[in-house]
């Protein structure tokens, strides 16, 4: 049975036709706020229900209780602010219940109404989401250049951003459809940043073998430098899926929201935005949004033991590599022989090889894959 949607129902903001007509018509007269990609994708994730429960951005009360106790105030496990950061100036020139226009790039997509305009500790903030306030962390620098004060409010959506992958953009409304049309009962979710090697098929084939379905969805949007770029991730999964899937087995579909590095709090995050889409498992892998040495290999897995109501099943997995012995991926709790056999998938060595244009060893990924990588110039964020 598809998964319930996390806090019991899917969030819906959206305008309809007249009243997105009236209030774009009014627009010009109105404040307006220019967001970044990654704060207006935001906006869309939570007018489609993927942030549900949240109907806006934070008050400072559901803030408060997400920073300390990784629940919202009416005790929905929360582990990710969802703020609005604006400055002084901008603050100047609304209040508390006015209505402000939110835009991208100059041009109207939604509407806030203003509930609470209020201050936030930064490294209060940095330590307790990302257990650190060193500013060599991704998640840590974007905090401290971020503005001084935030917003908070529900949000209406009055038309969909530019999307260059929405032929490949599935709502939650959507997926619980196709969910059920497919007649799946039990779906398992895999969230991913990269390009796919081996052990990551291990470990979706893995997940499949037990369950009705598998639901790929990587992130495209923000990431920091020397990860894979949007568009080769999309490609190198083509290539996974066409090659090496039974056909029907995977929906896939690619989520736009910035990876915040926070390590095990944004594991539950990414749980919970996959309990919305509908599915009933979350595969957990190791280091699961770790960035450089913040976290313990398998601390992402452990927090989920705070969250025993979160109301969709983690999938733990261990560090795998391929075994020459047992001639394929295995990991340590099925492969009994020494470390002369075995090769470790790692990212890291995969990425120096694609950077030299060299072929990554088919133990690391499959050739179809990697000549798909390969096939950028460019593959990575520079």
């Amino acid at each position: 049975m598809v998964a319930k949607p996390h806090g019991g129902r899917l969030v819906r903001r959206l305008a309809g036709k007249r009243e997105r007509d009236r209030l774009l018509e009014e627009a010009g007269e109105m404040e307006k706020l220019d967001l970044p990609l990654y704060l207006a994708t935001d906006v869309e994730n939570i007018a489609y229900g993927l942030f549900s429960p949240l109907e806006g951005f934070l008050n400072s009360e559901d803030y408060n209780y997400v920073l300390h106790e990784m629940r919202l105030s009416d005790d929905t496990p929360w582990t990710i602010p969802i703020v609005l950061d604006v400055d002084e100036e901008e603050a100047s020139r609304f209040s508390p219940g006015d209505t402000v226009v939110l835009a991208h790039r100059g041009q109207p997509f939604a509407v806030l109404d203003v509930e609470e305009i209020y201050s936030w500790d930064k490294k209060v903030h940095a330590q307790l989401v990302y257990k650190t306030t060193d500013p060599a962390h991704p998640g840590v620098a974007k905090t401290f250049s971020a503005k001084p004060l935030l917003v908070g409010g529900k949000i209406l959506l009055l038309r969909d951003l530019e999307n260059p992958y929405s032929k490949l953009t599935l709502r939650p409304a959507e997926t619980r459809v196709l969910f059920r049309e497919k007649g799946w009962k039990t779906i398992a979710g895999f969230q991913t940043r990269n390009v796919p090697h081996l052990g990551h098929e291990y470990v979706q084939k893995s997940a499949l073998t037990f369950m009705d379905g598998l639901f790929i969805n990587p992130l495209v949007g923000w990431k920091k430098r020397g990860d894979y770029r949007d568009e080769v991730i999309v490609a190198a999964y083509r290539a996974l899926l066409d090659h090496y899937y039974p056909r029907g087995s995977v929906v896939f579909s690619v989520t736009r929201t910035p990876m915040r590095y926070a390590g095990p709090r944004e594991a539950v995050h990414h749980a919970i935005m996959r309990k919305n889409y509908g599915c009933t498992h979350f595969i957990v892998g190791r280091d699961h949004a770790g960035v450089g040495n913040y976290y313990g290999p398998y601390e992402a897995q452990e927090i989920f033991s705070l969250f025993p109501d979160l109301g969709i099943q983690p999938l733990f997995v261990k560090e795998f590599f391929y075994c020459k012995k047992c001639g394929g991926v295995v990991n340590e709790k099925i492969c009994p022989h020494p470390e002369e056999y075995r090769v470790r998938i790692s990212g890291t060595k995969i990425r120096a090889m694609i950077r030299e244009g060299k072929m990554p060893p088919p133990e690391m990924m499959r050739p179809e894959v990697a000549e798909a990588v390969l096939s950028f110039g460019d593959p990575f964020v520079e």
